[in-house]
């Protein structure tokens, strides 16, 4: 396979609509909204220039539900109507230059800060949240607690289409409230949402087939799910995740977004098995439904590797950030990326704000 395959449009079967190419700016925290959630200036400014540069999705950073879902400052806000304006100016930017303009949507649980939200962060089940040097008391959910956010996510959904975005992604990954449900560590309820592994995706499961019967099928509703443990966020199991794929295809999932962190790398329940973690996906889900996946993808030859093992589409993050313009440069098949660290200088001459900056040295080595 060739890096040209990352450039064949794809159509989406139930809503028809089409993405121009295989590249997907994957979603990313960033802090660049104003504290209502209304979208700020500077995230526009570096989602439209992704979306000029060619990228063929671009997913927006993670948008809370609910007004307890918020998990850091500066965060996009879906959880109000009156986020549906900036929501609807951020789609016809992306749009304009043919890209496909989908808004994640999640909820943080047991890490949304209570300094943020002004109440308890709670979550499946009580527990300690430990962050850095704090332990933070998550008392758990009631069902009424369920019922509103399950809710929250398909009002939001429904906001997204009422504001011309493309579709959502349902955020499942990473620690937030939907993988607190799916985790068996942070889900010991004895209730319907607890127990065996389709007990624990109920509230996941209930999440989006409401959205299907809200948006109908013209609109795009995929999902991101980690496969498996990952830094503190334990209690996942390989095999329950490709199981869960499947079931949220059979439940209207239009795609699957893999989080694995590497993309290559092979499941860490059986790594003597010659299948990279990707192709166990591809290998499980119909063929209509596509499977994404992000982690360590950089050059162009990177990108066709990560489609002979399965995926239908790569999604940028870190690549993203330090070269706007990859799609355009991924169409040589010499091409070799530049890696960080980037100076504050040339990252605001990508569109970051120093906000976002200021987040990437987080990530050590990312700004030198």
């Amino acid at each position: 396979m060739t890096a040209t395959n990352i450039f064949q449009p794809y159509t989406f079967t139930r809503s028809g609509l089409t993405a121009k190419n295989r590249i997907t700016l994957a979603p990313m925290t960033n802090g660049q909204s104003h504290a209502d959630g209304t979208l700020g200036d500077d995230e526009y400014r570096w989602l439209i220039r992704r979306a000029k540069e060619d990228f063929g999705v671009i997913i927006t950073c993670a948008a809370h539900v609910s007004a307890d879902g918020q998990g850091w400052p500066g965060e996009l806000g879906i959880w109000d109507d009156s986020h549906i304006s900036g929501l609807k100016r951020l789609a016809n930017g992306i749009q304009e230059f043919g890209s496909l303009a989908l808004v994640q949507i999640f909820h943080g649980g047991a890490r949304s800060p209570e300094h943020l939200t002004g109440t308890q962060p709670w979550s499946a089940s009580s527990h300690i949240y430990t962050t850095g040097s704090k332990n933070i008391d998550v008392r758990g959910a009631t069902e009424h607690d369920i019922l509103r956010v399950t809710n929250d996510f398909i009002r939001a959904a429904v906001r997204a289409k009422e504001a011309g975005m493309d579709g959502i992604e349902l955020h499942g990954a990473h620690g937030y409230l939907i993988h607190q449900f799916l985790s068996a560590e942070t889900n010991t309820r004895t209730d319907r949402y607890g127990g065996s592994a389709e007990n624990r995706s109920r509230f996941l499961a209930d999440i989006l087939t409401g959205i299907r019967d809200q948006v109908g099928d013209g609109f795009i509703a995929g999902v991101r799910i980690s496969p498996e443990d990952k830094y503190t966020f334990k209690g996942i199991d390989f095999d329950e995740s490709v199981a869960l794929a499947s079931r949220l295809a059979k439940l209207g999932a239009d795609y699957i977004h893999i989080s694995p962190w590497n993309a290559f790398k092979k499941p860490d329940k059986y790594p003597s098995d010659d299948k990279a973690l990707i192709t166990w996906f591809r290998d499980t889900l119909p063929a209509d439904v596509p499977v994404m996946v992000a982690g360590e993808i950089w050059s162009s030859d990177d990108g066709a590797k990560a489609m002979d093992l399965g995926a239908d589409f790569i999604a940028l993050g870190r690549a993203a950030i330090g070269i706007p313009d990859w799609p355009a440069r991924a169409r040589d098949l010499a091409f070799v990326p530049g890696y960080p660290p980037y100076t504050t200088e040339y990252l605001r001459a990508c569109d970051l704000s120093d906000t976002f900056i200021d987040y990437m040295r987080r990530w050590q080595g990312f700004v030198g």
